[in-house]
Protein backbone atom coordinates (compact mmCIF):
# COMPACT_ATOMS: atom_id res chain seq x y z
CA UNK A 1 0.00 0.00 0.00
CA UNK A 2 1.56 3.36 -1.06
CA UNK A 3 2.17 6.24 1.71
CA UNK A 4 -0.72 8.37 0.42
CA UNK A 5 -2.97 5.55 0.56
CA UNK A 6 -1.74 4.34 4.58
CA UNK A 7 -2.27 7.90 5.63
CA UNK A 8 -5.66 8.23 3.82
CA UNK A 9 -7.20 4.92 5.80
CA UNK A 10 -5.29 6.25 8.95
CA UNK A 11 -7.22 9.45 8.55
CA UNK A 12 -10.69 7.48 7.43
CA UNK A 13 -9.96 5.34 10.59
CA UNK A 14 -9.43 9.01 12.81
CA UNK A 15 -12.97 10.17 10.84
CA UNK A 16 -15.01 7.01 11.75
CA UNK A 17 -14.07 5.84 15.13
CA UNK A 18 -14.37 10.42 16.16
CA UNK A 19 -18.24 9.77 14.50
CA UNK A 20 -19.12 6.37 16.33
CA UNK A 21 -17.37 8.54 19.55
CA UNK A 22 -19.93 11.43 18.79
CA UNK A 23 -22.62 8.97 18.16
CA UNK A 24 -22.13 8.00 21.72
CA UNK A 25 -21.81 10.76 23.32
CA UNK A 26 -24.92 12.51 21.56
CA UNK A 27 -27.05 9.38 22.80
CA UNK A 28 -25.52 9.85 26.83
CA UNK A 29 -25.54 13.32 26.87
CA UNK A 30 -28.55 14.06 24.24
CA UNK A 31 -30.65 11.92 26.37
CA UNK A 32 -28.99 13.21 30.08
CA UNK A 33 -30.61 16.31 28.36
CA UNK A 34 -34.10 15.46 28.04
CA UNK A 35 -33.89 12.33 31.11
CA UNK A 36 -36.92 15.11 33.19
CA UNK A 37 -39.30 14.85 30.53
CA UNK A 38 -38.98 10.98 29.77
CA UNK A 39 -37.18 11.04 26.87
CA UNK A 40 -34.11 9.57 25.24
CA UNK A 41 -32.49 10.74 21.94
CA UNK A 42 -34.42 8.39 20.01
CA UNK A 43 -37.33 9.28 21.23
CA UNK A 44 -36.35 12.74 21.03
CA UNK A 45 -35.55 12.09 16.87
CA UNK A 46 -38.98 10.57 16.71
CA UNK A 47 -40.77 13.70 18.33
CA UNK A 48 -38.71 15.51 15.99
CA UNK A 49 -39.73 13.76 12.94
CA UNK A 50 -43.42 14.24 13.88
CA UNK A 51 -43.25 17.95 14.55
CA UNK A 52 -42.25 18.91 11.41
CA UNK A 53 -45.11 20.22 8.96
CA UNK A 54 -45.20 17.50 6.62
CA UNK A 55 -45.59 15.19 8.93
CA UNK A 56 -48.49 16.83 10.57
CA UNK A 57 -51.46 14.34 9.41
CA UNK A 58 -49.07 11.44 11.09
CA UNK A 59 -46.36 9.58 9.28
CA UNK A 60 -46.31 5.80 8.54
CA UNK A 61 -44.17 3.59 10.35
CA UNK A 62 -41.92 2.95 7.39
CA UNK A 63 -42.15 6.04 6.25
CA UNK A 64 -40.62 7.15 9.82
CA UNK A 65 -38.32 4.20 9.64
CA UNK A 66 -36.70 5.50 6.41
CA UNK A 67 -36.74 9.07 7.34
CA UNK A 68 -35.21 7.85 11.06
CA UNK A 69 -32.69 5.55 9.12
CA UNK A 70 -33.15 2.83 11.52
CA UNK A 71 -35.06 -0.59 11.37
CA UNK A 72 -38.68 -0.92 11.35
CA UNK A 73 -37.68 -3.85 14.46
CA UNK A 74 -35.94 -1.40 16.35
CA UNK A 75 -38.58 1.69 15.72
CA UNK A 76 -41.49 -0.99 16.77
CA UNK A 77 -40.49 -0.94 20.56
CA UNK A 78 -39.46 2.63 20.84
CA UNK A 79 -43.47 3.18 19.17
CA UNK A 80 -44.98 1.20 21.69
CA UNK A 81 -43.03 2.67 24.57
CA UNK A 82 -43.87 6.61 23.69
CA UNK A 83 -47.58 5.16 22.97
CA UNK A 84 -47.57 4.04 26.63
CA UNK A 85 -46.09 6.80 27.46
CA UNK A 86 -49.10 9.40 25.68
CA UNK A 87 -46.07 11.11 23.22
CA UNK A 88 -47.67 8.63 20.20
CA UNK A 89 -50.80 7.29 19.35
CA UNK A 90 -51.25 5.15 16.28
CA UNK A 91 -54.30 5.77 13.73
CA UNK A 92 -55.52 4.85 10.55
CA UNK A 93 -54.45 6.25 7.74
CA UNK A 94 -57.68 7.92 5.95
CA UNK A 95 -56.20 7.56 2.62
CA UNK A 96 -55.79 3.74 2.86
CA UNK A 97 -57.62 2.11 5.84
CA UNK A 98 -55.52 -0.85 5.64
CA UNK A 99 -52.48 1.40 6.87
CA UNK A 100 -51.47 3.05 10.15
CA UNK A 101 -49.96 6.54 11.15
CA UNK A 102 -48.15 7.68 14.01
CA UNK A 103 -49.28 10.87 15.06
CA UNK A 104 -47.70 13.23 17.89
CA UNK A 105 -50.41 13.25 20.94
CA UNK A 106 -51.36 17.06 22.45
CA UNK A 107 -49.78 15.56 25.50
CA UNK A 108 -46.31 14.73 23.26
CA UNK A 109 -47.08 17.96 21.78
CA UNK A 110 -46.37 19.64 24.81
CA UNK A 111 -43.40 17.46 26.12
CA UNK A 112 -41.64 18.23 22.74
CA UNK A 113 -42.45 22.07 22.18
CA UNK A 114 -42.79 23.53 26.20
CA UNK A 115 -41.00 21.15 27.92
CA UNK A 116 -37.95 19.34 25.83
CA UNK A 117 -37.46 22.00 23.25
CA UNK A 118 -35.90 24.56 25.49
CA UNK A 119 -33.78 21.97 26.72
CA UNK A 120 -32.67 21.00 23.78
CA UNK A 121 -31.92 24.64 22.53
CA UNK A 122 -29.70 24.36 25.22
CA UNK A 123 -27.90 21.38 24.30
CA UNK A 124 -27.19 22.20 21.16
CA UNK A 125 -25.70 25.49 22.55
CA UNK A 126 -23.10 23.37 24.73
CA UNK A 127 -22.46 21.21 22.16
CA UNK A 128 -21.51 23.72 19.49
CA UNK A 129 -19.94 26.34 21.68
CA UNK A 130 -16.90 27.57 19.83
CA UNK A 131 -18.85 26.79 16.60
CA UNK A 132 -19.62 29.67 14.28
CA UNK A 133 -21.93 30.05 12.25
CA UNK A 134 -19.61 29.10 8.99
CA UNK A 135 -18.12 25.96 11.16
CA UNK A 136 -21.96 24.70 11.32
CA UNK A 137 -22.01 25.13 7.84
CA UNK A 138 -19.05 23.10 7.05
CA UNK A 139 -19.88 20.64 9.58
CA UNK A 140 -23.79 19.57 7.97
CA UNK A 141 -22.44 20.12 4.13
CA UNK A 142 -19.70 17.22 5.50
CA UNK A 143 -22.41 15.18 6.90
CA UNK A 144 -24.55 14.72 4.17
CA UNK A 145 -21.99 14.72 1.99
CA UNK A 146 -21.14 11.67 4.58
CA UNK A 147 -25.09 9.94 4.60
CA UNK A 148 -25.17 10.26 0.91
CA UNK A 149 -22.16 7.82 0.53
CA UNK A 150 -23.45 6.03 3.16
CA UNK A 151 -27.35 5.72 1.92
CA UNK A 152 -25.51 4.55 -1.65
CA UNK A 153 -23.45 1.66 -0.31
CA UNK A 154 -26.78 0.75 1.95
CA UNK A 155 -29.09 0.81 -1.52
CA UNK A 156 -26.20 -1.45 -2.93
CA UNK A 157 -26.61 -3.81 -0.26
CA UNK A 158 -29.14 -6.65 -0.09
CA UNK A 159 -32.30 -6.32 1.67
CA UNK A 160 -32.45 -8.56 4.54
CA UNK A 161 -35.54 -10.04 5.09
CA UNK A 162 -38.07 -7.23 3.21
CA UNK A 163 -41.73 -7.81 3.78
CA UNK A 164 -44.18 -6.99 1.80
CA UNK A 165 -44.57 -3.20 3.11
CA UNK A 166 -41.09 -2.61 2.96
CA UNK A 167 -41.55 -3.78 -0.71
CA UNK A 168 -44.03 -1.72 -1.46
CA UNK A 169 -42.66 1.23 0.45
CA UNK A 170 -39.30 1.06 -1.96
CA UNK A 171 -41.32 2.49 -4.23
CA UNK A 172 -42.40 5.58 -2.35
CA UNK A 173 -39.71 8.66 -3.20
CA UNK A 174 -36.64 8.10 -0.24
CA UNK A 175 -37.33 11.03 1.75
CA UNK A 176 -34.60 14.37 1.41
CA UNK A 177 -32.28 15.40 4.01
CA UNK A 178 -34.52 17.82 5.95
CA UNK A 179 -32.70 20.87 7.02
CA UNK A 180 -34.37 20.74 10.53
CA UNK A 181 -32.23 19.21 12.54
CA UNK A 182 -33.13 15.92 14.66
CA UNK A 183 -30.52 13.17 15.80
Amino acid sequence: MSKAKEARMELANRIFFKLYQCANMLHKTGSRAVQDEGLTTQQWAVLGALSRPEAAKGMGVGELARYLMVSRQNLSGLITRMTRDGHIEMSTDGRDRRSRLVVMTESGRHVWMDLAQPKIKAYYEQALQDFSMGDMAHTLHYFLKLLDNMEKIDHAAPQEEASSEDLNAEDEAQPQHSQRMVP
